[in-house]
């Protein structure tokens, strides 16, 4: 059977969130001083009402490497949010055919008095897997963390990069169509680093798209065939990564 074709079409996406108990004019002027994050629209009864997306349109297909660059609050974890239906749409619409894996954070779902290996079913269920498709991947979860016994004890027990291991784990168990990050990942000591690179590239490659937000133009260029640009929550159109030099000079 002929697998279901890969995309994400997004047409006009805005999206606006309110702020509460702030003076409007000083939140302009903050928003102006730093030159990033959303544009404020609106502001009455001491709220104001910040643009955080402003009519971004993309498409993509299988085979795509999006990288997405910008500033610190130029909208870029917001715009994965939104595909991975964290965040409905103001105006506009996405359409994601595939399995998304969401790949930006890896600490949701993880119950601190729940042993190791019940926090693997519970992020597993919240990644999408079945309970027969966890039963499945659990050796397999539970081989790569490396705990060993340490994985029936409560994880308020672990050190911080125990608890890392094990989420990193299950977050990258998932199989996915398309795949969202919020930089790369990178957890644990040295040799658990290795290991971990070595699985995250195993994902990105049998995933059909992916979308990566980072700073690092090393890695945009060695992992992404497309790049686009983020300021203020208006993106530029998506284009090739031999044009990402030129995309970093508009800076």
């Amino acid at each position: 059977m002929k697998a279901p074709p890969v995309s994400i079409t997004v047409k006009d996406l805005t999206l606006r969130f309110p702020v509460y108990g702030v003076d409007a004019k000083s939140l302009k002027k903050h928003l102006a001083r730093v030159a990033i994050g959303g544009r404020l629209s609106s502001a009455h009864h001491g709220s104001a009402e910040v643009t955080a997306i402003s009519g971004l349109s993309m498409t993509l297909k299988a085979g795509d490497r999006l990288g997405l660059i910008g500033h610190n609050g130029s909208g870029k974890t917001t715009l994965l949010r939104a595909l991975s239906g964290a965040y409905e749409p103001d105006e506009g619409q996405i359409e994601v055919k595939g399995r998304i894996a969401p790949l930006l954070d890896l600490s949701l779902g993880i119950d601190p008095s729940a042993t190791g290996l019940e926090n693997i079913r519970l992020r597993g269920r919240i990644a999408g897997l079945t309970t027969k498709e966890i039963d499945a991947k659990m050796d397999e979860i539970g081989k790569f963390t490396g705990l060993g016994p340490f994985l029936a004890m409560p994880l308020k027990t672990y050190s911080a990069g125990m608890a890392a291991r094990l989420a990193f784990a299950v977050a990258t168990a998932v199989d996915a169509d398309v795949l969202l990050m919020d930089e790369w990942i990178a957890v644990g000591d040295a040799d658990f680093q290795k290991i971990a690179h070595q699985r995250l590239l195993s994902l990105v490659e049998r995933a059909g798209i992916l979308v990566l937000a980072s700073h690092d133009m090393d890695l945009i260029r060695l992992y992404c065939n497309k790049v686009m640009r983020m300021e203020g929550g208006v993106a530029s159109p998506v284009t090739s990564i031999k044009d990402l030099d030129q995309l970093l000079a508009q800076a």
